[in-house]
């Protein structure tokens, strides 16, 4: 490989893609990681006004008058609303969220801090929650980017108390005498050590120590000792009048628990096929560091495995990973940023609405006849050169999900009057000193992780003549299968 292709792929692994800014600036993979490093140490929440209407807005009546400038109306529970209040709560709910989705995607397309981002993204799958309440999931998103690079400890602990996590997984209603097991499963089948590292009479004494743990109305983290279970408790070999915080700590203290954590990280980060090899050092490593996630990913990225052959190109991008790359790369964006969310959903991954809360599984499931179809008309669409109907399906965690057929139709045909049209001149100065034979070229090296299939070679030289328009170059090469792959 050579240094511009280790910076490429270590670009989108560690952050949303190279530009080609990143490309000119000539740095060594070692120097990039460490100005990766450096510019995602500052910390900025996901925020605006858009996103963080009060919640008692959502359960209040129809306003007739300006919410910015008079007091909302006395809230109303769920079955006091009219039909027309339930709507207009639903409209606002939506549009929250999709001011939410729509952020963070700019945010990832944009922020100088692309490791925190993509940590954020990597946890949110992680520690997935798919909740109605927009002000409790933004303040779990928030958690998840502050804390990303930190201590998992930390990480586990304030997740365990963020009202998001706590609704989804019904910790509210655990109380002594009447313990809910959801959110003490989950903590150690999902979260922190797997399966096989834990009885079912684990679950139960956890989920006694988890009891009393909810969150007030103004939706922060609440302790409510009076539902607290103050017995003593086994878990894992150790009895005592253990707490939530005591079960965290025990799970952390197993070396299981590290391993669990790095193999995940691994998959994302590096390839589908964890290798043993590579892993137990990391974690190791990590265990000894105390769960440090910074020390972790450094330690990654410098390996030299991290850049052999069987790990470059060879991890199917995500559909936000596909989405944002787009923009990053070729400056691809449409002029509406809500299409962005239609596509999320069309492609099988849209951002704050996990399917479960094991999260997407990712992989080769990302793949299927009608999203891979979809998935290569997309830059087509997005230079203005093609026509797309897309019928998405009906989302039962949609907040709309009752819509006929032809509203849930998102249709493209090209540039209309209000769009910008699509500015190429940031790709197109890779190649200011680059021959008119040599530029498809330059153009694939940037692009792609993977080497072109032959018979891609000739579709390019066919479509993309010497002397070929750079939309021309731009629209072959993102529409291969081989842009599909990081």
């Amino acid at each position: 490989m050579t240094t511009q292709q280790q910076v490429q792929h270590l670009l989108w692994r560690a952050a949303f893609g190279p530009r080609p800014q990143d490309v000119a600036a000539g740095l060594t993979p070692r120097k990039m990681l460490r100005q990766l490093l450096r510019d995602s140490e500052a910390y900025t929440p996901l925020d605006s006004p858009s996103m963080r209407y009060q919640e008692q807005l959502a359960m209040a009546p129809v306003p007739t008058m300006d919410l910015r400038q008079d007091p909302p109306a006395p809230a109303l529970k769920k079955g006091e609303l009219t039909p027309e209040q339930r709507k207009a709560q639903n409209q606002q709910i939506r549009d929250a969220f999709y001011a939410m989705n729509t952020g963070w995607m700019a945010r990832m397309a944009t922020s100088p801090a692309q490791l925190r981002e993509k940590l954020t993204f990597f946890w949110h799958g992680h520690f997935a929650t798919n909740i109605r309440r927009r002000g409790a999931a933004l303040q779990l998103n928030n958690t998840l980017r502050r804390l990303a690079l930190g201590k998992f400890s930390d990480l586990l602990l304030a997740v365990s108390r963020e009202p998001a996590m706590l609704q989804f997984l019904n910790n509210q209603q655990n109380r002594k005498q009447r313990p809910n097991e959801n959110f003490a499963r989950e903590v150690m089948e999902l979260f922190t050590i797997g399966r096989g590292h834990y009885t079912e009479q684990d679950i139960k004494e956890a989920a006694r120590a988890f009891t009393g743990w909810g969150y007030d109305a103004q939706g922060q983290f609440q302790f409510r000792p009076r539902q607290h279970d103050e017995g003593l408790k086994t878990f894992m070999g150790q009895t005592g009048n253990f707490g939530g915080e005591d079960v965290l700590r025990i799970i952390l203290e197993r070396r299981e628990t590290a391993t669990f954590l790095t193999t995940k990280l691994y998959r994302f980060f590096v390839s589908d096929q964890p290798n043993a090899a590579h892993i137990q050092p990391l974690a190791e490593a990590f265990y000894r560091s105390g769960y440090d996630i910074r020390d972790l990913m450094e330690r990654m990225f410098s390996a030299d495995w991290f850049y052999a052959p069987p790990n470059v190109g060879t991890r199917i991008k995500s559909p936000v990973e596909l989405l944002v790359g787009l923009q990053r790369q070729a400056g691809l964006a449409p002029a509406d940023a809500q299409k962005l969310i239609f596509w999320q959903k069309a492609l099988g991954q849209t951002l704050f609405r996990p399917p479960n809360v094991a999260g997407w599984p990712g992989g080769r499931s990302w793949i299927d006849s009608s999203s891979l179809l979809l998935r290569l008309q997309l830059p087509q669409v997005m230079l203005k050169q093609a026509e797309i109907n897309i019928a998405l399906k009906d989302d039962e965690n949609d907040l709309t999900p009752q819509l006929p057929r032809a509203a849930r139709l998102l249709r493209s045909r090209g540039k209309t009057a209000d769009e910008a049209p699509v500015s190429l001149t940031t790709v197109a100065s890779l190649l200011t000193k680059v021959p008119p034979e040599r530029q498809a070229a330059t153009l694939s090296s940037f692009l792609l992780q993977t080497p072109l299939r032959p018979e891609n070679q000739a579709l390019l030289a066919q479509a993309t003549p010497a002397g070929g328009s750079l939309r021309q170059q731009l629209g072959t090469l993102l529409s291969l299968p081989e842009y599909q792959l990081m």
